[in-house]
């Protein structure tokens, strides 16, 4: 089965590239591999004899473009150069690569893009701590505004590469070609609007050594979970796949559980069952058929209901009330050490008390789904966790904190592990943005971790199968469409 992809951060791949030189290949060396993976890559992107214009920085990212402009002049094209500040102030590899060139150095900003069929941007990488201004900041202006192909190196200047964020200004990419393995950027938002189609290039660094560097990011893909999916055999029977209970809200707030029961069904649990407050047992028996129904009131109720243990997984929060007695029900489900997910009201409810959820989730499989408000309601006044510019490290250190899982939803949804393991997910889609989608998604972590899929690959799952659904319904998408787009999805995984 193919690896999990994994992404590196700017650290790690330093550190990664640093181990190659140090296991035998020369800096030089990786930095003309990555020149040829350039000038390959513009290829691509360009006619014969074409004018290709190469902006370079003073950096590494500018000797890759001084190394790609010599083969592209050689292969026949019309190629300039201009460079941010002057030759004299190259150093280390990126100076050996500027001796190669022997064509004209003109300053970037003096460089005219509307002339060009081609724009190679290999102005920074991902070592960019600060703003763009200056000459940098008019350069990445132009080649904006020229309305010409761009192809970033590595990634588009202007671009954090951990973050995603845009430094004051970024190139708007056509095409991103990129050294070994993806970057942060290349995943979230708003980087990855800005990079187009990312070509992954092999220059040589092993994977032995990017895992040693890195090894707990990965991109959410189904090599990431796939091997932890239920297969139902021959003998299999419905006890054995778990069962899922649902708690309702009142009377007038049914509908967002028996969304993410329905969702949970679909997913493969073998029973689902709807918790229901006295006053809404009535509305919640008009809409059930397979799905059961129990009535329960409030956290006694639930109590009651969960020394039953054939109830394993337990979904709380959708519709449930922002109130005391929220808190109280997912107090019980703690106690009881059952598979847990949490969205909601059951997260609101907790708005300026997350002290009282510290490490509460160590001692049974937890999920938490929030969407960036309601993390930012639940971790208020704890800037350790809301304020880091990363997305994947406010993650991290809420999943560390609670002791769970953490979901935070998006158009670049990251899930994270409390043992650091992350994952960026990427095949969204801005249809997913309706009513009661999230409760579906709950639905389906639950239904997975019910048949004993552990909670980080359930939640992994979950995202991208929910994503994957609502992609090949596309537009006129609604939340009670998803879980019958679920087995189609399903039957591709398992096929």
């Amino acid at each position: 089965m193919t690896a999990p992809e994994l992404v590196l951060t700017s650290s790690e791949m330093r550190q990664a590239d640093r181990a190659t030189i140090e296991n035998g290949i020369p800096g030089i060396e990786l930095m003309r591999r990555a020149g040829r993976a350039v000038a390959d890559s513009a290829e691509k992107l360009a006619a014969p004899g074409d004018r290709i214009i190469v902006a370079a920085g003073p950096g590494q990212n500018g000797g890759d473009g001084f190394i790609a402009a010599a083969l592209l002049f050689d292969r026949g094209y019309q190629v300039s150069l201009g460079l941010l500040g002057t030759p004299d102030r190259l150093a280390g590899d990126a100076a050996e690569a500027a001796k190669g060139w022997y064509g004209k150095v003109e300053r970037v900003e003096d460089l005219s893009f509307h002339g060009a069929d081609l724009i190679i941007d290999a102005l920074f990488g991902t070592g960019l701590a600060r703003d763009l201004e200056g000459a940098a900041r008019l350069a990445v202006e132009r080649m904006n505004a020229s309305g010409r192909p761009i192809l970033a190196v590595d990634l588009p200047s202007g671009i954090d590469g951990d973050s995603g964020a845009v430094r004051g200004v970024a190139v708007k990419a056509t095409r991103t070609v990129t050294f070994a393995v993806r970057k942060p950027c290349h995943l979230l938002m708003p980087g990855r609007a800005y990079c187009g189609p990312v070509e992954v290039a092999d220059i040589g660094i092993g994977g032995d050594t990017l895992e040693a560097k890195g090894g707990t990011l990965f991109a959410n893909h189904a090599t990431l979970w796939t091997h932890a999916l239920p297969r139902p055999g021959l003998s299999s029977h419905k006890y054995e796949r778990g069962h899922t209970l649902v708690a309702s809200g009142g009377a007038t707030r049914t509908g967002a559980a028996r969304l993410a029961a329905r969702a949970a069904l679909r997913i493969g649990s073998g029973l689902v069952t709807v918790a229901s407050p006295p006053e809404a047992l009535g509305v919640n028996a008009a809409h059930l058929t397979a799905i059961m129904l129990r009535g329960c009131d409030g956290p006694e109720g639930l109590n009651t209901m969960l020394q039953d243990q054939r109830f394993n997984s337990l979904v709380l929060g959708p519709a449930l009330g922002i109130h005391a007695g929220t808190r109280a029900m997912v107090a019980v489900a703690v106690h009881a050490r059952r598979s847990l997910v949490l969205d909601a009201d059951a997260l609101t409810s907790f708005e300026g008390l997350a002290t009282e959820l510290h490490g509460a989730f160590r001692h049974a499989p937890s999920v938490l789904t929030p969407h960036d408000g309601e993390f930012n309601r639940l971790f208020k006044g704890h800037p350790d966790l809301v304020d880091p510019a990363s997305k994947i490290e406010r993650v991290r250190r809420a999943a560390a904190y609670t002791g769970a899982v953490v979901v935070l939803k998006g158009a670049d949804t990251v899930i994270a592990a409390p043992d650091g393991r992350a994952a960026i997910n990427e095949n969204g889609t801005p249809y997913l943005a309706t009513a009661g989608s999230g409760d579906t998604l709950c639905g389906l972590i639950a239904g997975l971790m019910a048949q004993g899929v552990p909670a980080f690959e359930a939640a992994c799952a979950g995202v991208w199968i929910h994503a994957e659904a609502g992609a090949s319904f596309g537009p006129g998408l609604i939340a009670e469409d998803l879980a019958e787009l679920v087995p189609g999805v399903l039957r591709d995984l398992l096929r």
